[in-house]
């Protein structure tokens, strides 16, 4: 059974105080995509892009494994493009240049083949799209993940919470959670939030992990201190790509192994902020992948000892 991934296919073209890139390929799908690939062989993605998308650029998912009948190719048409200043904490941000361009008119197409979908994860798009791809579907998925932003809780509330009620697991950081909620405790803004329509809850909080809700449960993931963080750009898409990739991979859905995903979506996403774009992303192995897990066990690894 498979996993699709829908959001961006885009160009990026990002300056940090390490450096800056010319276009490279980006985008909330990419990212999600890469990063599952490593631990699910059954990667497909929903998404859009012009034909300024060349053949080369499809190569960085196919290379990987990652089903791209779902990639609609426009001609004549320009993909998305985002370009972004970091300031010297990268933890802000200036978004210099938007163009929609293909992505203002998207209509998410699930080709047949698509349709044995087991695990669904809604990258970052407007909660319509998000919800027409849960209608569109035959059949429930398993585990639906839905990623969204503060600017569709901004100009799309509404919208946004009809969608919320379809899946089973929210992924937003900690001021989205407190602007859903209305709450800033942000142990009560997830008690809100569970009686929205999620079964589980992640709370990203960047450099500081992240928090996992789910009922009365709570389970917090460290972040790892890294001494150089090059790019943050789709480390949030990252993380959601190797949650759900691990989930697919051990196919039960439970506590424990929303644990489990949390610390394998970290671990990714720590990768992906050692170099600009998806470089790093692209260049990992299973074994890399193991000793950077076992740094994340080892990191809240502890005994209580009484001398």
């Amino acid at each position: 059974m498979s996993l699709i991934i829908i959001g961006t296919v885009a160009f990026d073209a990002i300056e940090t105080p390490f450096g800056k890139t010319d276009k490279i390929v980006g985008g909330a799908a990419t990212y999600a995509s890469l990063a599952a690939s490593y631990f699910y062989n059954k990667a497909k993605i929903v998404a859009v892009v012009g034909d300024d998308f060349k053949k080369e650029d499809i190569d960085t998912f196919t290379n990987h494994g990652i089903d791209t009948e779902g990639l609609q190719i426009k001609v004549g048409e320009k993909s998305f493009f985002w370009s972004g200043k970091y300031h010297n904490d990268m933890n802000s941000r200036d978004t210099l240049v938007t163009e929609l361009n293909v992505l203002e008119h998207f209509d998410p197409i699930i080709p047949e083949s698509y349709q044995d979908c087991e695990y669904l994860l809604l990258g970052n798009l407007t909660p319509q799209i998000q919800k027409t791809v849960i209608e569109r579907l035959k059949n429930r998925p398993k585990l639906i993940v839905l990623d969204t932003m503060n600017f569709w809780m901004d100009i799309m509330m509404g919208d946004l919470l009809e969608t919320i009620k379809l899946v089973d697991v929210l992924t937003i950081n900690d001021s989205e959670a407190r602007q859903l909620s209305g709450e800033y405790s942000l142990v009560k803004a997830a008690q809100k939030i569970l009686t929205m329509g999620p079964k589980y809850l992640i709370i990203k909080k960047g450099e500081h992990g992240a928090l996992l809700f789910h009922e009365d449960k709570v389970f917090s993931a460290p972040a790892l201190p890294l001494a150089d963080v090059f790019d943050p750009t789709g480390a949030g898409d990252t993380f959601a790509g190797g949650f759900i990739g691990y989930l697919a991979q051990v196919g039960t859905i439970n506590f424990n192994n929303m644990k489990n995903a949390l610390i394998y979506g970290s671990a990714l996403a720590s990768f992906c902020v050692e170099k600009f774009g998806t470089e790093r992303l692209l260049e990992l192995d299973k074994a890399t992948i193991a000793e950077r897990l076992q740094q994340f066990v080892s990191l809240s690894s502890f005994e209580i000892i009484k001398d």
